[in-house]
């Protein structure tokens, strides 16, 4: 009687731990979705801003420039930060950060103001969505379990710059453009709340273990250089000077950075992490795929808004249908596909779903409809996201070492971001070059317009074609012979 009293409560102590991991995961992801959304909520918003605050309209690009330039540059250093310091404390000193910010953003009155805060913003929401996904990785150790999990964290990573073109345009129609900043208020505390409470605070590496300020120092400045050029080149050309000075300087910091890594005896960002194939595979890969993703994200709504004259509220209802696949596919199948056949074999059918939809957004006509030209694109991209951003993101932590975990987690997201930047930055000069030789061909403003989309989204298609040819390369599978220690359908992985 006693001993079955005793398994009684331990399999209880087990559900209870079980159920706040789960609790803890969609804490963290709410956190992520917030500040994921806030890459893309402004865009349908900007009109409204540059009305209030008075932006021309070269300076308006920078309400969003001033937000992507510290994201894209301190989420590597946040996420070996929180390897030594400890990830929760990095994750809630990033989110306070945000929320603060978020409500300066709320209250701007002036320009400055503005993007002083958005830039603050960048920088709280770098460091708060640095070290999720190695959080997520170490609190699910189990195969199983990690694959639903980082099911979760995809698609909130995947479908967020969808959902802020929704919550976007509904804000700012019903009630005003400071409302997509002032959202984030009561959600960053409740979020805080909940991972204080359901996040184990696990202590990090200590600052012995790398601490090295100059090496953080060139790692931030290039990123961040790198970043800002690659988002002027719409507006300076990618063989202007500004371009190629920045850029020099930039590939000039990183290097630096990466010399004094292989050189000092404790580095802010051990080299040997892209030893791991996977790590170095998966990264390449998801560049490519973000980089022509980005094409449905904001040329297609461009298209909608440019060419078919959507409002910002029918923008956002026009990808919802995918946002909500998306998110049935990741939270409810992915996890079984890649136990069942490998994070790699699910992998590549996802690709070809989102170059499938590129290629079918390069057909759509001045005088499209919804449903015939822009459902069904839109539909074959959530497809092949809903699976493909899973499979990367776990590709991306295989092999990697517990002590490297914040790292591994920061990197993939600055792949994203950076390649999302690179991407964006040769889609719309492409775009923007192809509508003025058709403008100066003699057609009509919306024609142009949609010839140099289609352009665009031919490009993206082309990128995506490069992450397939990537991931069948760089991220085969091993076959295992004559070992019974390699399970069916989880294919073991080389080191590079």
């Amino acid at each position: 009687m006693i001993a079955t009293q005793g398994e009684s409560t331990a399999v209880t102590d087990q559900a209870t731990t079980d159920r706040t991991r789960w609790l803890a995961l969609y804490t963290l992801c709410a956190g992520v979705l917030m500040i994921v959304l806030d890459a893309t909520i402004v865009n349908v918003a900007l009109p409204s801003i540059q009305d209030d605050l008075g932006f021309s309209q070269s300076s308006l690009a920078w309400v969003v420039n001033a937000y992507l330039i510290p994201f894209g540059g301190l989420l590597l250093l946040a996420g070996r930060v929180g390897d030594l310091v400890g990830q929760r404390r990095v994750f809630l000193g990033g989110l306070a950060v945000f929320t603060g910010a978020s409500l300066l953003c709320a209250v701007a009155q002036t320009q400055e103001m503005l993007i002083v805060a958005r830039f603050v913003q960048g920088a709280g929401g770098a460091a708060a969505s640095a070290v999720v996904l190695g959080m997520i990785v170490t609190m699910f150790p189990e195969p199983r379990e990690q694959a639903k999990a980082i099911g979760v964290y995809g698609f909130v990573a995947s479908a967020g710059g969808s959902i802020g073109l929704l919550t976007g345009g509904a804000l700012t129609e019903a009630i005003s453009w400071h409302w997509i900043f002032f959202i984030n208020i009561p959600i960053g505390i409740a979020t805080a709340m909940l991972a204080l409470r359901l996040v184990a605070a696990k202590p990090g590496l200590g600052l012995s273990a790398g601490a090295d300020i100059p090496g953080a120092v060139l790692c931030t400045l290039g990123l961040m250089l790198g970043v800002y050029s690659i988002i002027g080149v719409s507006e300076h050309g990618w063989v202007s000077a500004n371009t190629l000075g920045l850029g020099a300087i930039s590939l000039a910091l990183v290097t630096a950075f990466v010399i004094r890594q292989a050189r000092i005896a404790n580095p802010l960002m051990s080299l040997r992490l892209f030893r791991v194939r996977t790590v170095t595979g998966a990264n390449l890969t998801m560049g490519l795929m973000v980089a022509g993703m980005f094409a449905m994200f904001f040329l297609g709504a461009l298209y909608l808004q440019g060419v078919l004259d959507y409002n910002p509220l029918e923008v956002g209802l026009a990808f919802l249908p995918s946002s909500v696949l998306m998110g049935i596919i990741s939270l409810r199948f992915t996890e079984r596909l890649i136990m069942r056949f490998g994070a790699h074999n699910v992998l590549l059918p996802g690709i070809v779903s989102i170059g499938i939809g590129l290629l079918l957004f390069a057909r759509t006509p001045v005088d499209g409809t919804y449903w015939v030209d822009v459902f069904a694109p839109t539909m074959f991209i959530g497809l092949g996201a809903g699976v493909a951003f899973p499979s990367l993101m776990q590709l991306s932590m295989t092999g990697v070492e517990m002590q490297d975990m914040g790292m591994a987690s920061g990197l993939v997201n600055s792949t994203v971001q950076v390649g999302g930047a690179i991407g964006l930055a040769v889609l719309a000069t492409l775009s923007a070059s192809r509508t003025e030789d058709l403008g100066a061909a003699g057609e009509t403003a919306a024609s142009a317009l949609n010839g140099g989309y289609h352009v665009a989204f031919l490009v993206g298609a082309a990128l995506v074609a490069g992450a397939l040819v990537t991931a069948l390369t760089l991220l085969r599978p091993r076959v295992v012979e004559e070992t019974e220690a390699a399970p069916q359908g989880k294919p073991e992985y080389a080191h590079a």
